[in-house]
């Protein structure tokens, strides 16, 4: 791995620091970890600072980490982004950073690095086949402030996640279980009547659960399935929360089951136990990290991380192989690799 890198040397810490990332939401969030780590071996007067889009920023904006935040609009219009920044540089140059953290590496986040004349920076490497996190975290590490560990904890700003979950349906004593069917395309996707299967061993095992899906209108149909069949034990969220509320609910789990989404990656950077299902997906970009997450992949396969929408073979072996059976043991022994984390019998 090749990280581009001129490292802070001053024995005095940076006053300013501005991290970049203007990818999707699940990306934004795989930095949060690694940030908020960096934020806890500062002093607390060290100003840091995100720049972001204006369509991912609700996540950060929900967390007490960043002292400001820039958004930029033209969602995923280089040429409307470029031009947003351009109108934000002013107001960044004002700030005089001493560091910038590129988790980016494109050309408006070089612009600004470069710009900005920092005294210190570093660049994500885009091309590594390392997983993004442990990117993530060793571009952070090579300014040369402070070792970086994952920290897990974070501090929601006015959460109203519970209030959220009672008028759905949550009983409050039971352990919420998030499943969450969203792959974007078929060979990412597992069946749902295997979720269904699924959901029924681990209420074999576990009586005290409901169930939770939430999410956009991609999986309502989905939801509607397994409403149908769990009732109560279902609370269906879909097209019922917006981005930082789905955050904070995803703090309120005990345990994901999740396709490669935005979701799963809300997950596991939570220290939330995950078991992600990833078809087609490149496993080795995307694999959630820690002792608190499995994946199942396809990297095992001759075809695997193929990254196809529609399988070359068409039964999209990848997922069709795992049965719920496999799935729910998998998940039990990831559980009992860590803690229940409170999960009732």
């Amino acid at each position: 791995m090749s990280i581009s890198t001129k490292p802070w040397t001053r024995q005095q810490t940076p006053k300013r620091i501005l991290a970049i990332r203007l990818q999707a939401m699940g990306d934004v969030a795989i930095t949060l970890p690694y940030l908020q780590a960096l934020r806890n071996n500062l002093p607390k007067n060290t100003q840091i600072d995100l720049l972001t889009r204006k369509e991912v920023d609700a996540i950060p904006r929900s967390i007490f980490l960043f002292d400001n935040i820039y958004s930029i609009g033209g969602k995923r219009n280089f040429k409307k982004q470029f031009i947003y920044c351009v109108l934000l540089l002013p107001k960044i140059l004002w700030r005089r950073y001493d560091v910038v953290i590129d988790l980016q590496n494109n050309l408006i986040s070089k612009l600004v690095r470069k710009i900005t004349l920092p005294e210190a920076w570093s660049e994500f490497d885009r091309f590594s086949q390392t997983a993004a996190g442990e990117r993530t975290r060793q571009t952070i590490e090579k300014i040369n402030l402070c070792n970086i560990q994952a920290c897990i904890n974070f501090t929601i700003r006015n959460s109203n996640a519970e209030n959220i979950l009672l008028r759905h349906g949550w009983n409050e004593t039971d352990s919420l279980i998030i499943i969450n069917p969203a792959g974007a395309f078929k060979t990412r996707n597992w069946a749902i009547e295997n979720y269904a299967s699924f959901m029924q061993l681990w209420l074999s095992r576990f009586p005290r659960t409901q169930f939770l899906i939430l999410g956009i209108e991609l999986i309502a149909t989905k939801a509607d399935y397994l409403k149908n069949i769990f009732n109560d034990k279902l609370i269906n969220l879909v097209n019922k929360t917006n981005a930082a509320e789905a955050f904070a609910i995803v703090q309120k789990a005990k345990f994901v089951l999740s396709e490669d989404s935005g979701l799963m990656h809300f997950a596991w950077v939570s220290g939330i136990p995950t078991l992600a299902l990833f078809g087609s997906t490149k496993s080795d970009w995307s694999t959630p990290l820690g002792n608190h997450t499995k994946l199942l992949s396809s990297s095992n396969l001759s075809c695997g991380n193929c990254l196809l929408e529609n399988c070359k073979f068409g039964d999209t072996h990848c997922l069709t192989r795992y049965t719920p059976e496999f799935v729910f043991e998998s998940a039990m022994n990831l559980l009992s690799s860590i803690s229940s984390g409170g999960i009732s019998e």
